[in-house]
């Protein structure tokens, strides 16, 4: 158990957060929330130790173990992953040795009652829980698996850490984390380095971890499947939600709400007393009630609305230009770096107006392709041919470090916008979050979020019919997520987009292309749909039984994949719940919304005079409030029912 008491973090400018406070007990699941700067990630950092705070308290239970993977970090390991990962051991190895150098110093003792001599064995007790709740099994075998769910195969086991990118060796750094097992696990942007495959493993796997989480995502689908508490940090004071992000989200527009009503009734109070304190200020009869009035008034205390930055990039795509009816057509396609073979025989066919996305592990292609379909690559064989009068607006996966840092913001889009476009560009550079202060600052001090919205900003110089965005949402957050999402939905030109962020591309694309072991394969429908039929998982373990020598490992495999289809049999349940539970609440909403309209109505003064129906106006009402009663009682069912299956799970 870990309680922050009075904790209070001052930055230049003032306090991050001042005075906070809340408990993380044993099994939390605890998303942090909040925009950019409000301090989430400083909060981990103070809780691991890893940061001094100013006024407070951070204490943890006696004996417990904390764990932190911070966003960024430079790993400088020069030796094979698989090693590597071993590292995570290093603790329980030294726990093991001192276990058996205190085997041997009790066995050699004979002073039973004296004080050191029930040190000793304390010691050795608190040693040997401690290895049993931390070893199960082989350390290798441990290591192997969790590497395998992170998206590493036996091959790259024995490659040097030096060989990999910086994401793929933070997925060593998150898998030494996993191995260690500490009591209260704090991740800071987990799933930043992760495909698809990668995050829904380390999502089965955390759902069943013993020990509390706490994590700071932008991923809505992740939090939704670990969290069951939300901690929002705004305006330096926090607000402890028992719920995961989405009911979260509600929760806070009826707090906000709440907090005007509080406000506005407050006003009125404020502006009756000082009309009364104005009215009688004179009169020697009233100076008492006058003085107790003016005293409530400055002992009063001013109800204020927590202030919520909702600020984000707000744009539209230009329409697209006209094009024929076939826009990329792929016949045979190979791709080698070398001998590396990236992609084989692939077959595509992409027509006007379609919205696709490539999926699939990190190293399979998608990027590779992406590259060839707008010609920053060559393909080693094969065809890729572009239709009559396709414009190509591209948007790589590495845009953001492509910009010239030398330049300003303005600069950047001053030197490619034409025509009457240039009379624009402040305003382009405003609706992406840039005011004056900022269209003067070099793109080598922006952050990665800055240079990602910058990135985007030059999409829209010059109109195009084929967008190709490659990770695009890469350091945006929620709200801007959800406007770049609207304005490509919006898009009626065609769309490929390479993406692991699961609720991005939900209701954007209807048509999925899987790379896999080379190839690449159709699927029609949407994201979900996708991941359901294909269960990934269970194909990832099928994946790693083929790899491994089946001999020795059968037995154990076979039962991590019966572990695995029953988990994926509860976790589908449980989302089909929560998508009947969705369903229910936006029906909710809308028949209260139309008995509000009519409710307005009827308090108008000449409603009954200009309503010749009344009866059918009276009948329609009281239908909606029949309906309305109907779905909270369907609501309610729906939410025992959740309820119920989450105990059993």
């Amino acid at each position: 158990m870990i309680t922050i008491n009075g904790l209070s973090v001052h930055f230049p400018g003032g306090y991050l957060f001042e005075n906070v406070g809340f408990v993380v007990g044993n099994n939390d699941r605890i998303g942090l929330v909040g925009k950019n700067g409000a301090g989430k990630s400083t909060l981990l950092k103070v809780i691991a130790g890893k940061q001094e705070y100013d006024k407070g308290s951070v204490i943890i239970s006696e004996g417990q173990t904390v764990g932190y993977l911070p966003q960024e970090m430079i790993p400088s390991s020069k030796v094979s992953v698989l090693e590597e990962a071993m590292t995570a051991f290093a603790q329980l190895n030294a726990m093991e040795k001192e276990l058996d150098s205190l085997v041997q110093i009790i066995s050699e003792r004979e002073d039973y009652e004296s004080a050191e001599y029930e040190r000793l064995l304390h010691r050795h007790s608190e040693l040997s829980e401690r290895l049993s709740l931390l070893s199960s099994g082989s350390r290798q075998g441990e290591a192997e698996k969790i590497l395998l769910g992170l998206g590493f195969s036996h091959e790259d086991f024995s490659r040097k850490m030096t060989e990999f990118s910086s994401g793929w060796q933070m997925r060593v750094e998150l898998a030494k984390l996993l191995l260690r097992k500490p009591d209260t696990l704090l991740l800071d942007e987990p799933t930043n380095h992760l495909d698809i495959e990668s995050i829904q493993w380390l999502e089965t796997f955390l759902g069943s971890y013993r020990g509390a989480i706490m994590l700071v995502s932008h991923d809505r689908c992740f939090l939704d499947n670990i969290t069951n508490r939300t901690i929002e940090i705004t305006s330096g004071k926090i607000y402890d939600y028992k719920t995961n992000y989405s009911n979260y989200v509600k929760l806070h527009a009826e707090r906000i709400e709440q907090q005007q009503a509080r406000m506005d009734n407050q006003q009125r109070q404020i502006a009756q007393t000082e009309k009364f304190i104005e009215r009688f200020r004179y009169k020697a009869t009233k100076s008492k009630q006058v003085q107790s009035k003016i005293k409530m008034l400055e002992k009063m205390e001013k109800v204020e609305i927590d202030q919520t930055d909702t600020s984000s990039i707000h744009f539209r795509f230009a329409p697209s230009p006209h094009s024929g009816k076939v826009v990329v057509e792929i016949k045979q396609l190979n791709k080698a770096f070398g001998d590396k073979l990236v992609l084989k025989d692939v077959e595509m066919l992409i027509e006007r107006g379609e919205k696709v996305a490539f999926v699939g592990k990190n190293g399979e292609g998608k990027s590779t392709l992406s590259k060839i379909i707008v010609s920053d690559l060559e393909q080693s064989s094969g065809i890729c041919t572009l239709g009559h009068g396709v414009a190509i607006g591209y948007f790589a996966q590495n845009q953001a470090a492509l910009l010239d840092g030398t330049k300003t913001v303005f600069e950047t889009i001053d030197d490619i916008a034409v025509g009457e476009v240039r009379t624009r560009i402040r305003n382009i550079l405003g609706s992406f979050l840039f005011d004056e202060n900022d269209i003067e600052k070099k793109v080598s001090v922006l952050s990665g979020g800055e240079k990602t919205r910058l990135a985007l900003a030059k999409l829209l110089l010059s109109p195009c019919n084929l967008l190709v965005l490659d990770e695009p949402t890469n350091h945006l957050d929620m709200l801007s997520k959800d406007i770049l999402k609207m304005a490509l939905v919006q898009y009626d030109g065609t769309l490929i987009v390479v993406s692991h962020d699961r609720d991005f591309l939900q209701g954007l694309t209807d048509t999925i292309y899987e790379f896999s072991h080379h190839k690449v394969s159709q699927f029609k429908g949407d994201i979900f749909e996708f991941l359901q039929s294909k269960k990934l998982e269970d194909l990832k373990e099928l994946d790693t039984l083929s790899s491994c020598d089946k001999s020795k490992t059968s037995s154990p495999i076979t039962q991590n994949k019966q572990d695995y289809l029953k988990n994926k049999e509860r976790e589908s349940a449980l989302r089909k719940m929560r998508n009947r539970i969705a369903l229910c609440e936006n029906g909710i909403e809308a028949l209260e919304q139309q008995m509000a309209e009519m409710d307005r109505q009827m308090s108008m003064p000449d409603f009954a005079s200009d309503n010749s129906n009344l009866d059918d106006f009276y009948k329609q009402y009281d239908n909606l409030k029949k309906q309305l009663s109907e779905q909270m009682n369907l609501w309610e069912d729906l939410q025992s029912e959740l309820e119920q299956a989450q105990q059993q799970c």
